[in-house]
C-alpha cells in the first residue's frame, strides 16, 4: 500500500519505519529536511508539500504537535485536501481536542476524504517497539481498512466509537497518567524527605493495591534520575490543557486533573518542559524544605 506519513519526530519516525519494514511504500513530507535523513535508502519518496503526499497515497498518517498543525497539514493551502482524491483516508495519530478532530474530519468529508482520529499512548519506547496503545474514532468500515497498518505500530488497537472518540479516550489516558505521575512523585518525595529509601518503598508498593504501570516504569526512571524525554513535559501540559478545555466546555468538575495541569504549567514555567514528564519529581524536590 502507498502510505503517506507526516510528522517524523521522536515517535513518528519509528512508526513510519515499521510500516516500511512491513512492505509499504512511504510518501513523506517534513518541515525540517533533517527529519527525512533516516529514510534514505528505504522505500520512501519525499515531496515538497502535503498535497503531493496525498496525491500519491492511499492512506496518509499524521503525527504532529497540536490541532493547529493538524488543521494546517490537512486543510491548508498546500494541505492534504488540496491533493487528495475522493476515497483517500487520513489517519491523525496526534493528540488534539476531540471537537477539533470532529471539525477537521467533517471538512475533509466534504471533499470525499475519510478521517480517523487514532491517538496513541506508549511514548517513544512504545513507538520504537511497535507496542503503542492506539485509540480510534471513526467509521467502523474505515477503521477496518486501516487496522492492518495500525497493528504494525501498536500492540493494542481499539475502535472506541465515532469521530473524536479516540481523542476522548486519549484525554482519559492523560488524566490517569498525569495524575499517576504526580502521585508517584509525591510518594517518592515524601519517602525521601522522611529519611526512608524510596526504592524500598516502591518495592513494597509494587506488591499491593498501589501497583500501577506508572509506579513500575516511571517510578524506576525517577529512582534512576533518568529525565531524558520519552514524553516531554510540555506535551503532557498540552494534553491536560485539552482535558481542561473540554471540562470547561461541558461544565465538568475534574479536581485531580486540574491540580495536575497546574503542576505541569509550573514545570514548563520553570524551564523543565523539554524533560520527561517525570520531571514532576524535580519540581517537588525544588519546592520542598531542604533536609
Amino acid at each position: 500500500m502507498n502510505v503517506g506519513f507526516i510528522g517524523l519526530g521522536l515517535m513518528g519516525r519509528p512508526m513510519a519505519l515499521h510500516l516500511e519494514k512491513a512492505g509499504h511504500a512511504l510518501h513523506l513530507w517534513a518541515r525540517r529536511p533533517e527529519s527525512l535523513a533516516p529514510f534514505a535508502g528505504v522505500n520512501a519518496k519525499t515531496y515538497a508539500a502535503p498535497a503531493q503526499v496525498a496525491a500519491n497515497a492511499d492512506v496518509v498518517i499524521t503525527m504532529v504537535a497540536d490541532a493547529p498543525d493538524v488543521e494546517n497539514v490537512c486543510l491548508g493551502a498546500d494541505g492534504l485536501a488540496a491533493g487528495g482524491k475522493p476515497g483517500l483516508i487520513v489517519v491523525d495519530m496526534s493528540t488534539i481536542n476531540p471537537n477539533a478532530a470532529r471539525s477537521i474530519g467533517s471538512r475533509l468529508g466534504e471533499k470525499g476524504i475519510e478521517f480517523v482520529d487514532a491517538p496513541v499512548s506508549g511514548g517513544e519506547t512504545g513507538a520504537i517497539n511497535a507496542a503503542l496503545t492506539i485509540m480510534v474514532g471513526g467509521k467502523p468500515e474505515v477503521f477496518e481498512k486501516v487496522k492492518p497498518l495500525l497493528e504494525k505500530m501498536g500492540k493494542s488497537v481499539t475502535l472506541i466509537g465515532g469521530s473524536g472518540a479516540g481523542q476522548v479516550a486519549k484525554a482519559c489516558n492523560q488524566i490517569l497518567t498525569g495524575v499517576g505521575v504526580m502521585a508517584v512523585a509525591e510518594a517518592f518525595n515524601f519517602a525521601a524527605k522522611s529519611g526512608v529509601d524510596a526504592a524500598k518503598v516502591r518495592e513494597a508498593l509494587l506488591g499491593g493495591f498501589a501497583y500501577s504501570k506508572v509506579l513500575e516504569n516511571h517510578g524506576q526512571r525517577m529512582l534512576d534520575r533518568n529525565f531524558k524525554p520519552g514524553f516531554k513535559a510540555w506535551m503532557h501540559q498540552k494534553d491536560l490543557r485539552i482535558v481542561m478545555e473540554e471540562a470547561h466546555r461541558m461544565g465538568l468538575m475534574l479536581p485531580s486533573a486540574a491540580a495536575t495541569a497546574q503542576v505541569f504549567n509550573a514545570i514548563v514555567g520553570s524551564g523543565m518542559g523539554e524533560n520527561d514528564s517525570i520531571t514532576a519529581l524535580q519540581l517537588l524536590e525544588k519546592m520542598s524544605t531542604p533536609e
